[in-house]
């Protein structure tokens, strides 16, 4: 295969990863502010710390009041990383490989990017936005479930998992780290504490097989214990780590890769919950993504 080719899969897959992962952010945190007290509920900065654009939205915005946040994560075109860049660019990407991927997920992204595009006032509308960023997901839902059934499972089909499990992998390693230091800033009683650990776990979409894996209460011990080191949940950071050393295992000359993933797993599962709470969590995900950036900058050095 092409390495072009396999660039181009691998960071389609990672924008198209982003895109949904921001969706479900946003709206879960939109749903959030409903429930907390208006002391704690008023603040959307988290959500550009988690999504690393803090910086880049101050050069734009002087507020981070909801309306700005929502406009800068959806739709403003100044953002490299909003929802509609992100579904722009793989649908410009993808348009340079028709040959290669399927028809049908070259159709879904096409459509997709032009919805965004029509319906730009939804996104941040009151009325529009759920049901705009619902519609995000759900459509990234059918084109990686079309993805994985209507394309050869060969060369390229392992580099576009390997990009859509590493941008998972650090978007989960973020939401932890954020929503964790977020809280370690408040004073929260038990309740409203409660209620943002769900939503870290409905930012993931995880909190059904939390509940069947953890049991019904939701604690912050259980919640990162599940996050970072589940075997069989497809968003925590383990899962991801271990997929990824799947797919490379297929890949021509793996050995280097192998090597660049197995210290990152072990890297995860040289700590525990019990020794990391706190500011020693933080340096731990620190340490996390710098595995995730290393494991990048290889695969690009070796294949592309």
């Amino acid at each position: 295969m092409l390495s072009r080719v396999a660039e181009t899969l691998y960071w389609t897959a990672r924008y198209i990863e982003r895109a949904d992962n921001i969706a479900r952010l946003v709206n879960v945190n939109n749903l959030l502010l409903m429930d907390l007290p208006k002391g704690i509920s008023s603040r959307w900065e988290p959500v550009l710390d988690i999504v690393g654009s803090r910086d880049e939205f101050s050069n734009f915005y002087q507020e981070a009041s909801e309306k700005n946040v929502l406009k800068f994560l959806t739709v403003d075109k100044r953002n490299p990383s909003s929802i509609l860049n992100c579904v722009n660019a793989a649908r410009n990407n993808m348009r340079t490989i028709r040959d290669v991927v399927p028809r049908e997920v070259w159709e879904i992204i096409n459509r997709l990017d032009l919805h965004i595009e029509e319906t730009r006032s939804s996104f941040t509308s009151k009325r529009g936005r759920t049901k705009s960023l619902e519609e995000v997901v759900d459509q990234t839902f059918l084109i990686f479930g079309t993805m994985e059934a209507t394309m050869s499972h060969d060369s390229g089909y392992y580099f576009w998992r390997i990009g859509s499990a590493l941008e998972r992998a650090d978007m989960t390693s973020r939401i932890i780290d954020v929503r964790t230091a977020f809280r370690s800033q408040q004073e929260i009683d038990l309740p409203f504490e409660n209620i943002q650990w769900i939503s870290v776990l409905h930012s993931l979409s995880a909190y059904q097989m939390y509940r069947q894996r953890m049991g019904v209460q939701v604690l912050p011990k259980d919640v990162l214990n599940f996050m970072l080191y589940d075997e069989y949940f497809p968003r925590s950071i383990h899962w991801c780590l271990s997929a990824m050393d799947r797919y490379v295992h297929q890949l021509p000359s793996p050995d280097e890769m192998i090597a660049r993933i197995s210290h990152s797993i072990s890297d995860l599962n040289a700590e525990n919950i019990e020794r990391i709470e706190g500011a020693k969590l933080h340096d731990f995900i620190d340490e996390l993504q710098i595995d995730f950036a290393d494991i990048h900058n290889q695969l690009a050095e070796q294949y592309f």
